[in-house]
């Protein structure tokens, strides 16, 4: 979850004949969380890695499954397509920790209480995963990312059953990450229109973890029962290597909110709509544009839910509201031979949006309140619609 160049150490690994070392008795292997940075997109959400510290072999390295490159060739399209390649990068212990403690974020580092045997597999594992045919891997939000996998590595390679005792709070996906982007409203509008309903189904406590700080959290209770039926502790040691900024401003865009700017649009359409009843005109040019605008998310929105790969965006009740048909209605709006195609147009529209605002609280899927007055622009412009078709004194 996080953008950063590394220098290839896997490298410097083989040249200094690492992979061919067994981890020492004394070596310890830890889970590093870092808190939510709200500067950037990918940032707010925390980070998750792996350490390995060796002092025998002078070995302090940092696994890290959150790479990406925004470099690479049609980056936004792959992304929105679900099509995105993270990779295993490593870092020295340093170099990574300097960077939180320069943009003011927490890192708790999770010791883990493991046998030399169980070490050993984890380093192997590490290292098969960042040879080059492996370390690149498709991402997955939910369900594949810096988070889940530094988890699955330790389920799978420790010796016994790991139990994740005491649950949190049953939360759905929309939920947990409507929590992390909370001072970013755009960014939760965005998520809201983009996530289908499937977005707000309760995740299970083991898919929460695909955040860091509730992988951290279930892992500060989580016990391993060995095969001879004695039980230990996942985690032997916690500590915070580096210390949040409490001082740190953050920005909730005020009047530029996406409610307050909806709520401008919705005002500003509706003295345009009085206007033109007033001195019985049409200005044609209002209902191209917002119909134009609706009918461009809703391409969007159907490249999301049909073609795009992303978990969790179809079925999405906002295709109701954004749907590309709006953009032939423009056709229809423009050329006076088909004004009674238009007129339909309108009725059909005005009829399910109606629909829509009525049935708000009804629809399985959360929508955001934001979508309220954008819902009610389009609904104004289709009712009077209907009134023009309907009254031959307006032009």
């Amino acid at each position: 979850m996080r953008k950063i160049k590394y220098s290839l150490l896997f490298l410097l690994i083989c040249i200094q004949g690492y992979t061919q070392v067994q981890l020492s008795d004394s070596a310890r292997i830890s889970i590093l969380t870092s808190s939510p940075y709200d500067e950037e997109v990918y940032t707010v959400y925390g980070h998750a890695a792996i350490r390995i510290n060796d002092p025998s072999h002078n070995l302090d390295i940092i696994f890290n499954y959150g790479l990406f490159d925004f470099s690479k060739p049609n980056f936004i399209y792959r992304f929105a397509k679900g099509e995105t390649d993270y990779k295993l990068g490593v870092i020295d212990f340093q170099s990574y920790i300097i960077e939180y403690q320069m943009r003011g974020s927490e890192v708790t580092e999770q010791v883990l209480n493991l046998t030399t045997e169980e070490k050993g597999r984890i380093w192997q594992a590490l290292l098969e995963n960042y040879k080059p045919e492996n370390q690149v891997y498709r991402y997955n939000f939910f369900f594949d990312n810096c988070a889940t996998r530094p988890a699955a590595i330790i389920e799978k390679q420790i010796t016994g059953h790991l139990t994740y005792n005491d649950p949190p709070q049953p939360k759905t996906f929309r939920e947990m990450i409507n929590y992390c982007t909370r001072n970013h409203a755009w960014l939760t509008f965005g998520c809201d229109l983009a996530l289908g309903s499937p977005t707000d189904r309760e995740a299970t406590p083991h898919e929460m973890m695909f955040l860091p700080e509730y992988l951290k959290n279930e892992f500060a209770k989580a016990t391993i029962t060995n095969p001879d039926g004695t039980v230990r502790k996942l985690i032997s040691e916690t500590n915070r290597l580096t210390i949040a900024d409490e001082d740190a401003e953050f920005n909730n865009e005020g009047l530029f909110s996406p409610i307050v700017c909806g709520l401008a649009l919705f005002l500003l359409v509706l003295l345009i709509t009085y206007v033109e009843w007033r001195k019985k005109k049409y200005f044609l040019i209002i209902d191209c544009l917002l119909f134009s605008i609706a009918g461009i998310g809703g391409v969007i929105l159907c490249f999301l839910s049909f073609i795009s790969v992303h978990p969790c965006t179809w079925p999405n009740w906002s295709l109701v509201w954004l749907q590309p048909l709006d953009l032939v209605a423009v056709v229809l709006f423009s050329v006076k031979k088909l004004k009674k195609a238009a007129y339909y147009y309108h009725f059909i529209n005005f009829a399910a949006l109606t629909l829509m605002l009525l049935g708000w609280h009804f629809i399985p899927q959360h929508l955001n309140i934001a979508f309220i007055p954008l819902v009610a622009t389009l609904w104004l412009r289709s009712g009077y619609g209907i009134y023009r078709g309907n009254n031959t004194l307006i032009k």
